[in-house]
């Protein structure tokens, strides 16, 4: 496998395919970076080199006890970025992988960063916080957390309905997609799916958001259960000077599952431009 080992000694995992200007994909919670399947063999065959990479303490890295906080998750994507010495790359974040794209620029700067897209993400800030009462509530996340320490199998299978929005008359996902989301997710160690809900509900990113000095697009479901649009993608796009904000009307979280057509189609807009 690909990997590379980190100054803690954390291996991380990637894949890399095809050739020409990088695409480096951070994925959501929690998942790995086979989530990005489709929007990676698109963006490949029309001359694109993509990379994804699995979080530590998901998919195929290292399962560390200690360093899940954005601090670090930043630094080990600066890592990849300096051992695969990648230049002009676009940074795609979704959901939680949002976090990892904006502390990275917030600590490393954007020299090796052409542009940014952040997809569903939990960007500027998730929870609530002074400053942003508007945020989701600490005890929802407190939810969560119980929920995994009581059965973390169950509670996954559960969150798929809120994560594809299935409790939506028009959603349809196939059981093929719900078992595959199912089993990435449950590759995970405990300690890392935990550490980072306290992590993605609780960092706050305004102060990375302002070191964004690079195109940047947002996009974001309007029927987002997870993550909402107008407490995340909406305040984060008006924070970058010229974002570009894509709102999917009806999307859930998922859309790179549920809208990977329209999503694949308008990322590579966004690169070409």
């Amino acid at each position: 496998m690909s990997t590379i080992t980190t100054r803690d000694g954390t291996e991380i995992y990637y894949k890399d395919w095809g050739s020409g200007q990088p695409v480096v994909f951070g994925h959501g919670w929690p998942l790995d970076g086979d989530m990005w399947e489709y929007q990676m063999n698109f963006l490949a065959e029309r001359g694109y080199r993509v990379i994804a990479y699995d979080r530590r303490g998901f998919g195929r890295s290292g399962q560390p006890w200690n360093g899940y906080d954005y601090d670090t998750f930043a630094d080990d994507l600066h890592e990849l970025i300096e051992k695969l010495d990648l230049q002009d790359a676009v940074l795609v974040g979704f959901s939680m992988g949002g976090g990892d794209v904006a502390r990275y620029i917030g600590r490393h700067g954007t020299k090796r960063v052409a542009k940014a897209a952040l997809l569903g993400a939990v960007t500027p800030i998730f929870g609530k916080a002074e400053g942003h009462e508007q945020g989701v509530p600490k005890d929802v996340f407190d939810g969560i957390k119980a929920g995994l320490r009581a059965d973390r199998a169950q509670f996954l299978s559960d969150f798929a309905t809120v994560f594809f929005g299935t409790n939506r008359p028009h959603h349809k996902v196939s059981p093929g997609i719900l078992a595959q989301t199912f089993n990435i997710a449950m590759l995970a160690s405990l300690k890392g799916t935990l550490d980072c809900v306290t992590a993605f509900s609780e960092t706050d990113f305004r102060e990375d958001m302002k070191k964004f000095d690079i195109p940047t697009l947002v996009i974001h479901g309007d029927d987002d259960q997870v993550v909402p649009l107008e407490v995340t993608g909406k305040l984060a796009a008006a924070m970058v000077p010229g974002a570009q904000l894509k709102v999917y009307g009806g999307a859930p979280h998922a859309l790179c599952f549920t809208h990977k057509d329209q999503l694949n189609e308008d990322l590579l807009a966004f690169l070409k431009a």
